[in-house]
């Protein structure tokens, strides 16, 4: 019996990299769990197939995949798009048809807050991308923490300066000196627009800055800063968290701070699937792109956590199987997962924070907010190059290369 995995992917347009990355994971999965069994249902056995259909990264191409999806035979099990711009457009013809609609990849939290009851997220919400980042500056010896939030106008990047505005006002964080200096909302094009935000950001005294949007929008405001005059010490952006952002920005990524939801490094103990290190190896020995960063990581732990709710209930009942994720607490080789029953929002991942040091990302932890462990931060330096004695590198341990797949982990 073959079991239809359903989705529009950008494999052309301005989300074309992940997009690429994700439908790599995707068919990886299906590999693996084919060559390990597939799934039983009732007295059956069931193999994998992957649908995926270009939306070229455009809403209205989106749209019509998606209606395609969720009419007679057109997938068994259906997967997000990439975005939550996309995210946005799939998730109410997935509700109108009654179909279960697993979130791999739309961290916006206005996915979760329209009452939508066939959704089941994966991301940590954008409403949380800045606690780790927030809290590493807030653990700097540097008393004026001024911090500047460069935002799209994007339902993802609201929510993720709305979280951080929320989290400045926490009294420990307030303790250590982090104020929000500018809030800037608009899209950025380089040009005049460079000038003028390199004109607020000196009247602002801005020693902080985190840039949200789409990963042309991060790298043009990251290029703006550094092209720019002005000396601020800590930067960060989302696009950071991508392995592409150290070959764009080449020598000048260095010390870059970025939000990620997932690294290779990951210290994740699976219960499902493979864990992190056997993932790496696959998506690097087994794909066309080599990738691994965390959009790989979440296509393939939505399809772990699919066939995993799928060989439990043994039938694709939709509405079962919203149950059956309601009630899950697991982990992948993503990390945690469990979900908020009513929404379908994710609530037990966790965000990383990572930096650019030599060509490559290095994983960091904020100390405890404390009144006593803090270092000094020279101005004009970042976080790196200051010196590593603040920061928790995260460390693991040597594992062994495998090749196994395991559903059914205790």
């Amino acid at each position: 019996m073959e079991i239809t995995l359903g989705l529009s992917l950008s494999l052309s347009g301005r989300f074309a990299r992940p997009g690429h990355q994700i439908e790599d994971a995707l068919r990886l999965f299906v590999a693996d769990i084919n060559a390990a069994g597939g799934v039983m249902l009732r007295a059956e056995r069931g193999y994998f197939a992957l649908r995926c259909h270009d939306d070229r990264s455009e809403q209205t191409r989106c749209a019509a995949i998606y209606r395609e999806l969720c009419g007679g035979t057109g997938s068994d099990i259906l997967l997000g798009p990439y975005s939550s711009e996309l995210t946005a457009v799939a998730a109410p013809i997935a509700e109108e048809h009654g179909r279960l609609l697993i979130i791999h990849a739309g961290a916006a939290d206005d996915l979760y807050q329209r009452g939508y009851k066939m959704v089941v997220g994966l991301p940590t919400p954008a409403s949380q991308y800045l606690d780790e980042f927030i809290r590493l500056l807030a653990s700097l010896k540097l008393w004026r923490k001024r911090l500047a939030v460069i935002a799209e106008p994007t339902d993802f990047a609201r929510a993720l300066t709305a979280g951080a505005q929320a989290l400045v006002r926490e009294r420990p964080v307030r303790r250590k000196g982090v104020r929000l200096g500018v809030k800037w909302e608009e899209r950025f094009d380089p040009g005049q627009a460079s000038e003028l935000l390199v004109t607020t950001l000196r009247r602002g005294r801005i020693n902080s800055l985190v840039s949200a949007g789409s990963y042309e929008h991060d790298l043009a405001v990251m290029r703006a800063v550094l092209d720019s005059e002005l000396d601020i010490p800590v930067l960060a952006c989302v696009a950071a968290g991508q392995s592409s952002f150290g070959t764009d920005l080449g020598d000048r990524a260095q010390g870059i701070v970025g939000t990620s939801q997932w690294e290779p490094g990951s210290e994740a103990i699976p219960e499902l699937g493979p864990d992190p290190r056997e993932f790496v190896h696959r998506m690097r020995t087994r794909t066309r792109s080599g990738d691994a960063d965390y959009v790989a990581a979440q296509a393939y732990a939505a399809g772990v956590l699919a066939a995993a709710v799928l060989g439990k209930l043994g039938a694709c009942d939709q509405v079962r199987m919203r149950e059956q994720f309601s009630s899950l607490r697991t982990e992948t080789l993503f990390g945690a997962f469990g979900i908020d029953p009513t929404t379908g929002r994710q609530v037990a991942h966790r965000m990383l924070s990572v930096q650019w040091h030599n060509g490559r990302k290095v994983r960091i932890e904020p100390h405890p907010l404390s009144d006593r462990g803090t270092s000094q931060f020279s101005t004009g330096w970042r976080l790196l190059e200051a010196g590593a004695e603040f920061l928790g590198l995260g460390r693991r341990g040597k594992r062994n290369d495998g090749d196994s797949f395991e559903l059914d982990g205790n």
